[in-house]
């Protein structure tokens, strides 16, 4: 029963929170206009908003399967989130969203958008610092801490984590 709750909680969330801040924010940000341009870099957008949707969901199931709960701070997995792309990057769900904005801004051709994507940017490493990391350090305590030390919060790893290696290697 608890995964069933945590896929509904999750896939609410999903259209709640990335769903507005990175599919519908930026063509309010853009007028609903799309500016004419280069078909390489609409293409270039095309992409970048399929990848970034693609990791997104991949992230929101892990936290329905792997953590037993919900990306949501109302409703949190039971379990430390640190599989899949997880061994790679801590938040690859921010990078998935700032990517499907870069992707929004190269389709849509509006400066707005970017800048729209950087006050994003600011906000989410803000929350991350305030709130995430200590919320995740008190909950999960050092297996967060190791965790932590060992994949880097932004620019991902070429090499996944396995959990098992200590800080010395």
């Amino acid at each position: 029963m608890r995964e069933r709750q945590a896929l509904f909680g999750s896939a609410i969330f999903f259209l709640v929170a990335p769903g507005v801040v990175a599919g519908l924010m930026p063509w309010l940000v853009a007028g609903w206009r799309m500016e004419p341009g280069r078909l390489p870099l609409k293409l270039l957008g095309i992409l970048l908003i399929a990848i970034g949707a693609a990791f997104l969901l991949h992230s929101f199931g892990r936290f329905v399967w792997e953590g037993r709960g919900t990306p949501a701070p109302v409703a949190p997995t039971e379990h430390l989130v640190v599989g899949g792309v997880y061994r790679y990057v801590r938040n690859p769900m921010y990078l998935a969203v700032l990517t499907i904005i870069v992707g929004q801004w190269l389709l849509i051709g509006q400066v707005s958008v970017l800048v729209y994507g950087a006050v994003i940017a600011a906000a989410v490493v803000t929350f991350v610092k305030i709130y995430e990391e200590p919320t995740l350090a008190e909950q999960h305590g050092a297996a967060y801490e190791a965790y932590r030390r060992a994949v880097p919060g932004w620019i991902p790893h070429l090499t996944p984590w396995d959990g098992t290696k200590s800080q010395a290697e």
